[in-house]
């Protein structure tokens, strides 16, 4: 939920900036939209919005990138323009002791506590994007869900990215004053490039952007709530019809939340770090737990849970004592990657060690559960094992294409 609220003031932003609106006023009719489409029609229409939304957003970012990048005469005019040439690089300036490079990080918080901790526990362990994968209606569709988001994923930074970069060359004073903050590069520079109409299909792609963020999370809020809690601790085996509308009940609180978080959000010039952050304490310990019940047929439920204990606790040691000065950690950003490292370590550590010292659970209730556990047979229809739906291929391709987008900026 504080990952929706990140999202309505993101697209609260979006509402003060072309329409003048005061951000608690976008926050609330942004909030009030979603709720009423997740309410009537739950996982299905946000998932049916979600894909809908992604082709308006690519329609507005994409002319954007490309008129952007041609104003300020091509990607050698962009190098020039903003002046920074270590900014076109990936690990130029990032030697441990000698991080000369905006976010202050070496390779080592980059690769381990970004690259590894929050990016493997951002597709594994990140309920948002996991209930997309458990809505599939086949196990060889849900394997492939992750997979093919992949591929437009590791495309996006292009439309992101390079829209930021063209800001900073072209946009005078941003990052000084409440309408040049960071946060608001993109749309500063959409107002700048985009004739009405264009800017209109602009405006709408970010506003769906935004809303997809919300829809997602709620939804995964409302199901969580509902079946993990509710469902299994509280009122068991009641009628799917009283769920449903006791998820939509829990649809409306989560809005509610979302809306106070929304106000936290706002108190950050740049939302990245503030996302950052929050991975570090909540995604780094859960994936830590993740990745050793996973491989590991000795985890144990308590070492789990005071496994993630301990991790949020070693990301916010580590956060407060960057904010308090007493470790040098970088900027906010490079310090929620060491968070994330001193949470996966924190986490492994007492998993381990409460569970060598609690009872595990029956080897028989752990099959396919554990990797190299027997699985059940897969009865998968024969259309679903065609080559190019096996993950193997596609997860192939997915490395290829990281690999090579990595190597043109090294």
């Amino acid at each position: 939920m504080l990952i929706a609220g990140v999202n309505l003031y993101a697209l609260a932003l979006v509402l003060k900036i072309f329409l003048g609106w005061p951000i608690l006023l976008g926050i609330v009719i942004a909030a009030a939209i979603v709720l009423v489409y997740i309410t009537l029609g739950g996982l299905s229409s946000a998932i049916y919005n979600e894909v809908l939304q992604f082709f308006v957003i690519l329609a507005a970012l994409i002319p954007l990138t490309i008129v952007g990048l041609h104003d300020v005469g091509g990607w050698s005019g962009l190098k020039e323009a903003v002046g920074k040439p270590d900014l076109f690089h990936t690990w130029q300036g990032t030697a441990p002791g000698n991080a000369d490079n905006p976010l202050g990080a070496s390779w080592i918080p980059i690769v381990f506590g970004l690259g590894f901790v929050l990016s493997f526990g951002y597709w594994t362990t990140n309920f948002a994007e996991v209930q997309r994968a458990l809505s599939a209606k086949t196990l060889g569709a849900a394997r492939r869900t992750p997979l093919i988001g992949a591929y437009p994923k590791a495309l996006i930074p292009a439309v992101t990215i390079i829209p930021g970069l063209v800001a900073v060359a072209t946009i005078k004073g941003l990052g000084g004053g409440e309408n040049l903050d960071y946060n608001n590069a993109i749309p500063l520079l959409m107002n700048e490039y985009l004739p009405n109409g264009m800017l209109g299909v602009a405006l709408a792609g970010l506003l769906a952007a935004f809303m997809a963020g919300v829809a997602a999370n709620v939804s995964a809020f409302n199901t969580v709530v509902t079946y993990d809690l509710w469902q299994d601790y509280v009122r068991p085996d009641q009628s799917d019809e009283y769920y449903i509308g006791f998820g939509r009940i829990a649809t409306v609180v989560g809005i509610g939340v979302g809306i106070l978080t929304a106000l936290i959000a706002s108190g950050y010039q740049n939302i990245m770090d503030y996302i950052q952050l929050l991975f570090s304490f909540f995604n780094a310990p859960l994936f830590a737990t993740f990745i050793i019940g996973m491989f590991w047929r000795r985890t144990t439920s308590a070492g789990g849970f005071w496994g993630i204990v301990a991790g949020t606790l070693g990301a916010i040691v580590a956060h407060f004592a960057h904010v308090w000065d007493i470790v040098n950690l970088g900027t906010d950003q490079t310090a929620a990657f060491w968070g994330a490292i001193a949470a996966f370590v924190a986490d492994a550590v007492v998993t381990v060690a409460v569970s060598l010292a609690t009872q595990p659970k029956p080897v028989e209730e752990l099959q396919g559960l554990v990797y190299g556990m027997a699985n059940e047979p897969d009865r998968e229809a024969r259309s679903e094992r065609v080559w190019y739906r096996r993950p193997q291929l596609l997860g192939g391709g997915v490395l290829a294409l990281t690999a090579g987008l990595s190597l043109m900026f090294i």
